[in-house]
C-alpha cells in the first residue's frame, strides 16, 4: 500500500477513535445521573423515577465503552497492549465500576435480593462518581504521559516476548498523582452531572425534580467550567510531546498543543463550536424555565469538544500516549497502528457506522416513547 494511503488510514482511524471517545463522554450523563439520585430525589418514588430514566440508557454507555476499547485494539494495538496491559489497575477499576452498575440495575428492585435496595443504589452512586473521574484521569495521560517502556526487539525473545513494560509497581494508579490528570477527571465528572441535569429536565415529568434540577444546574456548571478551563489553559501553555516527521524522534516542544490548534484551524473550529454549544445548552436552560432541550445542544457540543481535544492529542505529529519513563517509547499514530491491510479492511467495516448510529437513534426514541411520569 502507498505511504500516503497508509498515513490517511492512520489519521482516519484516530478520528474514529476520537469520535467514539466524544460519544462516550456524552453518554456519561448516565453516571452523572446516578451520582445525583440522592440529591435530586427526595422521596422513594422520585429516586425510582430518576433511576428508571437513566436505567433505560446505561447500556448505550457500556456498549460505547466496549466499542471504544475494541476500536483502539483493532487500529492501535500497541496502545491497547501498553495501556490496558500495563496500567491494568486503572482499567480494572473502571471495569469493576461498570460491572456493579449492571448488577445494580438488574437486582435493585427484585424481591428478596440479599443486599437490599439501598446497597445497590450506593453501588450506582460509586459508579456515578468513580467511573467519570477514572476515565477522565486515564484520558489525561494522553497529554501528560504515563510510566511505561516499549521495546519492540523484545518480541523476538521467545522466553518473554513482551513489548511493553510498566515502569512502576502501581500500574497506572500513579496517574492520580498528576494534578492535571485529576483536574480533567473532575471536569469530566462535573460535565457528566451537568448533562444528567439537562437530561432529567428533558426526560422526567416530575415538577419537583424539574425544579430541583434547575437549582443544581448553575453550581454544577460552574464546577465544570473551573476545572475544564484550568485544564485547557494548562494544556495551551504546557510543553507537548512532538514527533519529528522525518526521523520519528520524540522531543519536547513548547506550546505544542496551542501550536496544533493554530496549525489545524479546522480542529480549532470544532473545539470552539463544541464549547459554544455546551454553554448554549446550559445558558438557555438556566435562563428559561420553559426550555427543556438543552441536553441536545450541550450533548452535541460535548462530542465535538472531546473530538477536537483528542485530535489535538494525536494529529499534527504529536505523541498521543507519551512515556515519562523513556521519551522515545512514546506512542504515535504511526508507530502503534495496525498493518495497512488491517486498517484498510476495517475501513470498509466502518462504513456501517452511520447505520449503527441510526439504530441507536431509533432505539433511543423508542425507549422514550413512554416518558417517566410522576
Amino acid at each position: 500500500m502507498e505511504t500516503s494511503t497508509y498515513i490517511f488510514l492512520q489519521h482516519y482511524w484516530w478520528f474514529l477513535v476520537s469520535l467514539l471517545g466524544g460519544l462516550l463522554v456524552f453518554l456519561l450523563f448516565v453516571q452523572g445521573g446516578q451520582s445525583l439520585v440522592f440529591q435530586l430525589g427526595k422521596t422513594e418514588a422520585q429516586q425510582q423515577q430518576l433511576l428508571g430514566s437513566t436505567g433505560k440508557k446505561w447500556e448505550f454507555t457500556f456498549t460505547t465503552l466496549v466499542t471504544f476499547g475494541g476500536a483502539f485494539f483493532a487500529s492501535f494495538p500497541l496502545f491497547y497492549s501498553t495501556s490496558f496491559g500495563g496500567a491494568y489497575w486503572v482499567w480494572m477499576l473502571i471495569l469493576l465500576c461498570f460491572v456493579i452498575q449492571a448488577v445494580s440495575y438488574e437486582y435493585q428492585m427484585k424481591k428478596g435480593n440479599l443486599l437490599g435496595k439501598k446497597t445497590y443504589r450506593v453501588f450506582l452512586l460509586i459508579n456515578g462518581i468513580a467511573g467519570p473521574v477514572l476515565l477522565g484521569t486515564a484520558v489525561g495521560t494522553f497529554f501528560n504521559g504515563a510510566e511505561f517502556i516499549v521495546n519492540k526487539e523484545q518480541l523476538s525473545d521467545l522466553a518473554m516476548p513482551v513489548i511493553s513494560q510498566w515502569a512502576t509497581p502501581w500500574h497506572g494508579l500513579e496517574a492520580v498523582l498528576n494534578l492535571w490528570n485529576v483536574c480533567l477527571g473532575i471536569a469530566v465528572f462535573s460535565l457528566a452531572r451537568v448533562l444528567a441535569i439537562l437530561y432529567f429536565i428533558n426526560n422526567v415529568e416530575d415538577k419537583e425534580i424539574q425544579m430541583e434540577s434547575r437549582k443544581r444546574l448553575l453550581p454544577e456548571s460552574i464546577a465544570f467550567l473551573v476545572f475544564f478551563l484550568a485544564f485547557l489553559i494548562h494544556l495551551l501553555v504546557a510543553d507537548g510531546f512532538a514527533v519529528n516527521p522525518d526521523t520519528q524522534e520524540i522531543f519536547m516542544q513548547p506550546y505544542k498543543y496551542a501550536l496544533n490548534l493554530l496549525e489545524m484551524p479546522y480542529v480549532t473550529g470544532i473545539l470552539l463550536i463544541g464549547v459554544v454549544l455546551v454553554l448554549w445548552g446550559i445558558g438557555k436552560t438556566y435562563l428559561s424555565s420553559a426550555y427543556r432541550k438543552g441536553i441536545w445542544f450541550s450533548g452535541s457540543g460535548t462530542v465535538l469538544t472531546v473530538l477536537a481535544l483528542l485530535l489535538c492529542a494525536g494529529w499534527n505529529h504529536t505523541a498521543y500516549y507519551p512515556s515519562l519513563a523513556d521519551l522515545q517509547s512514546s506512542l504515535t499514530i504511526q508507530n502503534s497502528c495496525s498493518s495497512p491491510f488491517t486498517l484498510k479492511v476495517m475501513s470498509y467495516v466502518s462504513i456501517l457506522i452511520p447505520f449503527v448510529l441510526a439504530y441507536i437513534f431509533y432505539a433511543w426514541r423508542a425507549i422514550d416513547l413512554k416518558p417517566n411520569k410522576k
